[in-house]
């Protein structure tokens, strides 16, 4: 068992209808009894992050869950007639798996990194568990479904009922996150998302006499030589700081220098088992760090904008007419720096296509659907599956790697279910993106955080960043141990390197990230001593 259930009084007084009553305070014990009473259908019971397995004594059965986010990993693959199940793609490399990459793996890679697709563990033969999925391996394999799903639905209720509801479903989910043994804190970068979750908690703390300590990010230098762009409008700084005195938290302003922002780019795609979000990864492995040193536990943003509607492709339509996942700007410019012999650009950009065009099929709607709450609804599915656990599985490894344990209010199906079938005109109301969001929670945060506009995890502008890791690139290349020249067009990426800079992939990976990906795909298969077929 792995994760952290949130409902956990609820289930206790439904246990006690069977005369259960818990000997213990732990989660664990609560999912096993949920298990013995409920069995298949008591994940739809539980409230929270998790991935578990059953094994039922004198039967050759084993029951697996995943949360309906899929937040806590869980993945599995057979060797011979063994069915071996982990937490971690690495296990199964201890348990003499071969490390392996096929052409569907480098294309998930090269077009879609660090989005993975739905089940794929992107090793050939590895799979992940999905996440709302459920169900038992035995003699005759493996049969699995999906035990919840996101629907469409009518909501007859008045603008001001929706308003309403919203807050209370956020209020809760913060509240009943907030339960914790071991020190808390949140992560506080002052936009709108990280604001609501720390007021909320600080008012909390208030009530029981305690102070919230609260955490923002920032780069070495970064003040200096920071660019505003569609996607960054402004630094965090002036902002976290300045909530963070209005909220009276206990407030510390983390700083990666960038060197070790540079070094821990291994660090960051062993813990992560795969190539990421290059120096947005590894901030993030050095920033736990520092936190682990006096917290265990910590509330993050994550999952506002899938859910509210915070990207662009929710409400610029042609987005998604692309026929590609539409936070890949240039699907091909990517791909392109590698030998096409090897990586077969042209093949694997239409079998992308395809998958993406299936996704985009099976979206469900309601007859009086307007045309933009049907674009609404396509971009949350495609934002949840995909987009969303990609940023969920960051940041659960990113932190576990140093046994803290990030938590997710956002990320409660309640309100997602609800807010999926809000009105796109009340969601996005006067033209302004998660404008639900603003309005449901205007009481708790002054007006300069309410009108905040969207700015994503930081990344660093430093220019000394882009020498740093162009040299580590450099010396990668002329490693004769090194895999990338492998695959890697070298006459391409030198016309790249001495080129104008240009955003390659995602919302925020201009030239330096790229690099800095790079270094983390030579890292990957080196380490891995991945074997590609």
């Amino acid at each position: 068992y792995n994760g952290e259930v949130y409902n956990t009084d609820e289930l206790k007084r439904e246990l006690l209808r069977y005369n259960i009553k818990p000997k213990t305070r732990c989660d664990t014990e609560l999912v096993l009894w949920s298990y013995v009473i409920w069995g298949e259908s008591c994940p739809k019971r539980l409230n929270g992050i998790f991935s578990f397995a059953v094994h039922k004594s004198g039967e050759k059965r084993l029951f697996l869950a995943r949360d309906r986010f899929g937040i806590k990993p869980l993945y599995y693959t057979y060797r011979g007639e063994s069915f071996l199940f982990a937490s971690e793609i690495k296990a199964f490399f201890e348990c003499g798996v071969t490390p392996t990459l096929d052409k569907y793996g480098l294309w998930e890679l090269l077009y879609l990194s660090p989005v993975t697709l739905k089940h794929s563990g992107v090793f050939r033969r590895i799979r992940e568990l999905g996440p709302a999925e459920c169900g038992f391996v035995d003699e005759k394999g493996a049969h699995f479904h999906r035990y919840w799903r996101l629907e469409a639905r009518r909501l007859e209720e008045t603008r001001e009922e929706m308003i309403e509801n919203t807050k209370s479903l956020l209020v809760d989910a913060i509240e009943k996150q907030l339960v914790s043994d071991a020190p808390l804190c949140t992560f506080l970068s002052g936009g709108l998302d990280s604001s609501v979750i720390t007021a909320v908690a600080s008012a909390s703390c208030n009530r029981e006499g305690k102070t919230l300590s609260t955490y923002s990010f920032e780069y070495e230098n970064n003040k200096e030589s920071f660019k505003t762009t569609l996607f960054q409008p402004n630094s965090d700084d002036a902002y976290a700081t300045w909530l963070s005195s209005y909220l009276g938290t206990n407030h510390t302003v983390l700083t990666v220098p960038t060197e070790p922002l540079a070094e821990c780019l291994s660090d960051a795609v062993i813990s992560r088992d795969l190539p990421g979000q290059a120096d947005i990864d590894s901030s993030l492995w050095y920033f736990c760090r520092e936190v682990k040193k006096k917290h265990t536990v910590a509330l993050s943003g994550e999952c506002s904008d899938e859910i509210f509607g915070g990207y662009p492709w929710f409400y610029r339509p042609e987005m998604l007419k692309r026929s590609f996942f539409p936070w890949i700007h240039e699907p091909r410019a990517r791909i392109s720096l590698f030998d096409d012999a090897i990586v077969k650009g042209d093949e694997g950009f239409a079998y992308i296509s395809e998958i993406y065009k299936r996704e985009v099929s099976e979206a469900d709607f309601l007859e009086e659907d307007s045309e933009e709450m049907r674009t609404s609804r396509i971009a949350t599915r495609l934002s949840v599956d995909y987009f969303m656990t990609n940023l969920l599985a960051r940041k659960d490894r990113m932190s576990m790697a140093h046994a803290l344990e990030v938590r997710v209010p956002f990320a409660d199906h309640r309100i997602l279910e609800y807010v999926y079938n809000i009105p796109w005109s009340v969601k996005f109301e006067g033209g302004v993106e998660k404008a639900l969001l603003r309005n449901a929670m205007k009481d708790f945060l002054p007006k300069r955080i309410i009108e905040r506009k969207k700015s994503p995890y930081p990344k660093t502008h430093n220019p000394a960043y882009e020498a740093r890791v162009r040299k580590m690139l450099e010396a990668r290349l002329e490693n004769k141990n090194g895999r990338l020249g492998e695959i890697i067009d070298k006459k391409r990426l030198s016309s790249l390197m001495e080129g104008e800079d240009v955003t390659w992939f995602g919302q925020l990976m201009s030239r330096p990230q790229l690099f800095a990906w790079l270094i983390q795909l030579d890292v990957w298969l080196t380490h891995f001593s991945v074997n590609i077929v």
